[in-house]
């Protein structure tokens, strides 16, 4: 069955059946108005139904499956209650993005504990973290499956199982994992299944292991004021070098390019690098802590252009992102739908340039069916590059060894840069603790100096190894 999505422009966190303590924390938190999937599942999941809802990266899913989840919690905080919840991501950066939310969501109730099981960390620290309890348990397939057969997890008192972004993790051919774990699950758990796309996988997944769900769909469709839509026509051999001149000609200070193939991405992170633009490649193949530098220097502003696939984009929410170039067009509308919603987010107006060959206006066909408009077409010789030569980013990153696991926190590194450096706040940008290196973005004209200053100075009383990326 269908559920008709709620008006959302009138949908309040304060109509749902909601415990005081978490309304007030979600005003703390500015959460007054729901967002469309919000008002479309949460009467239903807070009424405990399963749901399969089709939303996207940055429309508010994290809330969405995380107040249900978190009222179903009996109780919480103690190292011999159960895990209680269990959230399936594809990636580590989806997850550690979840913990996060879910912990602010959870403020409300006292002692929650949000465990994050993912690869690339040793096995042992989170076996440790286990034994001290977890009510809550975010994390990868494979690992989470590494440590059920271990025996350090046991998910047999499980009331919410949540597959977010289920689409991507059939994509990386983890339904047999995803299987593996669902099965270990309580049988009267709730389940709750979100993905921006509907592939075959999901219904399989949805017979085996879902009651009655309901289904949710919210058409990721954008105001046609807020972002402005333009295509222009090249042929193949023009397509890289119509990317530079779009860029040159629009000057946006952060750009996300989307290419249809990681060979297509490698190719434009030359050509525009060898230009003097600071671009680089996000693509499936990468290492993980190659993934995490990229998207560091990206949403810390010391990167200007970020090329990706699809695949490899999904769960990248950055703020105040200027431009979506679309390299080359995707076959799928709602792939391109999800594409060029990731600018204009909020408040802010955006920008989506797509590049199109005549091969492609099979696709562009689709898409122009899709939001129930005609493209707006201009001519790639109006381009004009604008003064200045290539934009540069505003930022540097360096990267610190050393994070959590030596209890290192974003309050420390501002406090040595402070006091090391003579750094005022406004010369700091952002400061991500990982588990075992820190990235922190300095003012580009700043980092050399920075670089050495902190190299001979001290974090928490201890020397540190920095280096700029």
């Amino acid at each position: 069955m269908t559920a008709k999505p709620q008006d959302a422009t009138s949908a309040r966190f304060d109509q749902l059946p909601l415990a005081p303590a978490t309304l007030q924390n979600l005003e703390q938190l500015g959460y007054t108005q729901m967002t469309p999937i919000q008002a479309a599942s949460l009467p239903l999941t807070l009424a405990g139904q399963d749901l399969i809802a089709q939303a996207s990266t940055g429309s508010g899913k994290t809330a969405a499956f995380g107040l249900p989840l978190i009222e179903r919690l009996q109780t919480a905080g103690s190292p011999s209650s159960p895990v209680q919840a269990v959230v399936l991501c594809p990636t580590r950066e989806l997850a550690d993005q979840v913990t996060q939310e879910i912990r602010r969501l959870a403020r409300a109730r006292q002692n929650v504990k949000v465990v994050t099981l993912c690869g690339g960390v040793a096995l042992r620290g989170q076996t440790v973290s286990l034994e001290h309890g977890a009510d809550v348990v975010v994390g990868t397939p494979g690992r989470i499956l590494d440590h059920l057969e271990r025996g350090s997890l046991s998910l047999a008192e499980v009331r919410t199982l949540v597959l977010d972004e289920a689409d991507r993790m059939l994509d990386m051919g983890f339904f047999d994992d995803i299987a593996k774990v669902v099965r270990q699950c309580a049988k009267d758990r709730q389940t709750l299944l979100f993905s921006a796309t509907y592939p075959e996988g999901i219904a399989k997944l949805a017979s085996q292991f879902m009651r009655a769900p309901q289904t949710v769909k919210v058409e990721a469709q954008h105001s046609a004021h807020k972002i402005r839509q333009i295509y222009y026509e090249v042929s193949e051999s023009q397509r890289l070098d119509a990317v530079s001149k779009l860029l040159a000609h629009f000057r946006p200070e952060r750009t996300l390019a989307f290419c249809n193939t990681k060979q297509q991405c490698r190719d434009l992170v030359a050509v525009l690098q060898a230009q003097g633009y600071s671009a680089l490649a996000l693509f499936g193949e990468l290492e993980q802590r190659e993934r995490d530098q990229v998207l560091v220097q990206f949403s810390n502003c010391s990167c200007s252009v970020l090329v990706a696939t699809d695949v490899a984009s999904r769960g990248l929410d950055v703020e105040g992102l200027e431009a979506v170039i679309n390299v080359d067009v995707t076959p799928d509308a709602e792939i391109h739908i999800h594409r060029i919603g990731r600018t204009g987010r909020g408040d802010a107006e955006g920008l989506a340039l797509t590049l199109a060959s005549m091969d492609e206006m099979g696709s562009v066909g689709k898409i122009e069916v899709m939001q129930g408009r005609e493209s707006k077409w201009e001519p790639l010789s109006g381009l004009t590059p604008a003064a200045g030569g290539p934009l540069q980013p505003p930022m540097r990153t360096l990267q610190i060894v050393g994070g959590r696991k030596e209890k290192i926190r974003a309050g420390d590194v501002m406090g040595a840069l402070a006091g090391e450096c003579g750094l005022t706040r406004e010369q700091v940008g952002k400061i991500n603790v990982n588990e075992f290196s820190t990235y922190v973005a300095v003012q580009a004209a700043l980092a050399k100096k920075v670089e050495v200053q902190l190299s001979h100075g001290k974090i928490k009383g201890k020397s540190v190894k920095v280096r700029l990326l």
